[in-house]
């Protein structure tokens, strides 16, 4: 660990901070679905699209702005991510209409989003950590997003009730107006900077990606795991209040998830520095299945939703250095922020149908339980599409360490 400081410090700290607070607010949504619907009378599909057209919008522009942080730099494209999303919160405390929520909560934070999470922010990281050391230091500042999720949470809960939603919204605005300044801290050593020999075009990597089957078998698990975390994030604490549980219960087990996908998340990097980054996919997908299921099918109680929330945590966002670290395997780092993009662009497509279809089929059935199901079966589709990945560099890679 202290050599992997040593490589990429300012980068790795930079990245880790700017996450916690961007993925730690934005895990706390959910928590203003109940009193925005409830004062402006909006079912719970009117919300529900809002956060989905966020991660829609997030997952289609993140491969050009990937593109952007490859070409002109990590610490430019945060400070402009940074600049949208306090403007989208901004407007969204004063949204009053679907349509000036969609505008606010969609479409400004999606774009603010795709440039100060994951995609950029890894691609980063992994373009300034050596190669033996790459998957931890990826788990690294994933572990860090999911701690912010773990305290922004309770906070983002404890403003609502003392502020109330709109001036919570202005709060939380402030807090992300913190990436500014960090962006400073984001500087990559000289090295990941001047590679030595041919630089890949965008063109040549598009190509290169598009006909390497792994690439597509990657991004298509990557959707169950957007479709699975956005649904439970948006969804479980209307879920469990619907069950009789208090809606304390759902801000502790979202907490939990956030506290325990810090050890998830560093672990799953530990673990990619080691074994197949593949299997491991495989295996974790197959785990969230039953852990899902024993959730979904066993007699429900408090307890059982907080080893529900501990259990999910743990294998929250293991997927992201474990599906990220395998496309900087397969094609090297030069354009990870881009390929990366991609692949996170399949997240958010699942993101975007889990988080609407859990708020349209409740509106229309008044109960979740077809997409617990959903989430079941999508989870042994992802096993099955991660197996027959091949953990090995394209021939151009092989070719030039040869």
């Amino acid at each position: 660990m202290t050599s992997l400081w040593r490589h990429c410090g300012w980068m790795l700290l930079g990245s880790s901070l700017i996450l916690a607070v961007s993925l730690g607010v934005r895990h706390a949504f959910g928590l203003f679905l109940p009193p925005m619907s409830a004062e402006f009378g909006w079912g719970r599909e009117v919300f529900a699209f809002a956060i989905a057209l966020q991660n829609l919008v997030w997952g289609l522009i993140q491969p050009f702005t990937g593109a952007f942080a490859d070409r002109f730099g990590v610490k430019r494209t945060v400070l402009i991510g940074g600049v949208l999303y306090v403007a989208g919160l901004a407007l969204m405390a004063y949204s009053d209409s679907p349509a000036s929520l969609a505008l606010s909560a969609g479409v400004l934070i999606g774009l603010g989003l795709s440039g100060t999470s994951f995609s950029v922010l890894l691609g980063a990281v992994g373009q300034a950590a050596p190669a033996e050391k790459r998957s931890m230091a990826m788990g690294v500042a994933a572990a860090a997003g999911s701690f912010g999720q773990f305290v922004m949470l309770p906070g983002s809960l404890a403003l609502i009730a003392g502020l109330g939603w709109s001036a919570a919204l202005l709060a939380l605005a402030v807090l992300i107006a913190l990436i500014l300044p960090l962006a400073a801290m984001l500087r990559s050593p000289a090295q990941a900077q001047h590679a030595a020999g041919h630089q890949q075009t965008l063109g040549e990597a598009l190509r290169e990606a598009a006909g390497h089957s792994g690439f597509w078998l990657l991004a298509l698990g990557f959707f169950v795991c957007g479709f699975q975390v956005v649904f439970i994030g948006v969804h479980l604490p209307a879920y469990l209040v619907d069950q009789h549980l208090p809606a304390q219960v759902g801000t502790t087990v979202l907490a939990l998830v956030g506290l325990f996908n810090v050890f998830g998340t560093y672990t799953a990097g530990w673990l990619g520095s080691c074994y197949s980054k593949p299997k491991l996919l495989t295996a974790l997908y197959l785990i969230r299945g039953v852990v899902i299921a024993l959730f979904f099918f066993a007699p429900l109680s408090e307890w059982s939703a907080y080893a529900f929330g501990m259990a999910m945590g743990f294998l929250w966002l293991s997927t992201v250095p474990l599906t990220n670290g395998t496309v900087a395997t397969l094609f090297g780092v030069r354009n990870l922020s881009m390929l990366g993009g991609i692949v996170f662009l399949l997240h958010q497509l699942g993101s975007f149908l889990g988080g609407w279809l859990g708020g349209w089929l409740y509106d229309r059935t008044g109960s979740y339980d077809l997409v617990w199901q959903i989430c079941i079966g999508l989870s042994v589709m992802a096993a099955l599409l991660n197996w027959p990945v091949r953990e090995q560099p394209v021939a151009r890679l092989q070719a030039e360490t040869a």
